[in-house]
């Protein structure tokens, strides 16, 4: 007990280096798809990408410039582009009035999420399954399907477009399904940044009846030994409210948060 509250008080002294990295590792140099196109200009970085990959903002910092310029500059060139996009703030983004900026220039917010951090050796890494429950590695149409039937149960609309990234990017994008049974209960993945300090997971949903079991808590373990395996020393995590306590209680420190504004 006592090394494990040396190891989050590490955390909290380091909070500001962790996500310094983070934003010049993670969002400053995003690492998307295959086909994506990385932009870079003064006080942002945006992706564009193929098919139905992700397509946004990663990072701002409009600090020193004119940003109701910048802000119309972005909506013209996704605009061109004709994709579906987001601007990804964080909380910690200038100028702090951008949340009411975006607003203003006809954005709408979706629900926000905390940024999470983790030191992967201060992670459990071996799933404690509840009995009848075994963990599927998705390497296959059909397993990626399951993925794909789980996370429409607990989030809602169409995830077929993960279970192809996950088809798609074997080497940096792995996933498993939590079974009991015959019927996928639970599902996440994680995706690993070659280069950087960070591997991040993401999805996690359980299914409604099986949840306080400890299936997500296994899922994220899971994830936590092939983090571990692949020699990165962060583990991140984008948390709804419904994550954010367990994933507290794991070991992850909340850094910021985040919140997608979408151009109407």
């Amino acid at each position: 007990m006592r090394l494990r509250h040396r190891r989050c008080r590490v955390m909290r002294m380091d909070a500001e280096e962790i996500i310094a990295r983070y934003d010049r590792e993670i969002r400053q140099q995003p690492q998307e798809g295959p086909g994506a196109i990385v932009e870079h200009e003064p006080g942002v970085v945006r992706v564009l990408s193929a098919d139905d990959d992700w397509t946004g903002i990663t990072w701002t910092d409009l600090t020193g410039l004119d940003p109701a310029a910048v802000i119309a500059a972005q909506v013209r060139r996704f605009a061109g582009a004709g994709l579906p996009w987001e601007w990804k703030l964080y909380s910690h983004d200038r100028p702090a009035d951008l949340p009411a900026r975006l607003l203003a220039a006809g954005f709408e917010p979706g629900p926000p999420e905390a940024l999470l951090v983790a030191e992967v050796a201060a992670l459990p890494q071996v799933p404690e399954l509840p009995p009848g429950v075994h963990l599927v590695p998705v390497t296959s149409p059909h397993e990626a399907e399951l993925l794909v039937r789980v996370h429409d149960e607990v989030f809602g609309g169409d995830h077929s477009a993960i279970g192809r990234a996950v088809l798609a990017r074997p080497d940096t994008v792995r996933a498993v399904v939590a079974m009991a049974g015959d019927r996928p209960i639970c599902a996440g993945r994680i995706e690993f940044h070659p280069g950087t300090a960070f591997a991040s997971i993401w999805g996690g949903g359980t299914s409604e009846d099986w949840r306080g079991r400890g299936v997500f808590r296994a899922v994220v373990a899971h994830r936590a030994a092939q983090a571990a395996a692949a020699g990165y020393p962060y583990l991140q995590v984008d948390a709804s409210d419904d994550s954010r306590p367990i994933l507290k209680r794991l070991g992850f420190v909340e850094l910021a948060t985040t919140t997608p504004f979408v151009h109407a």
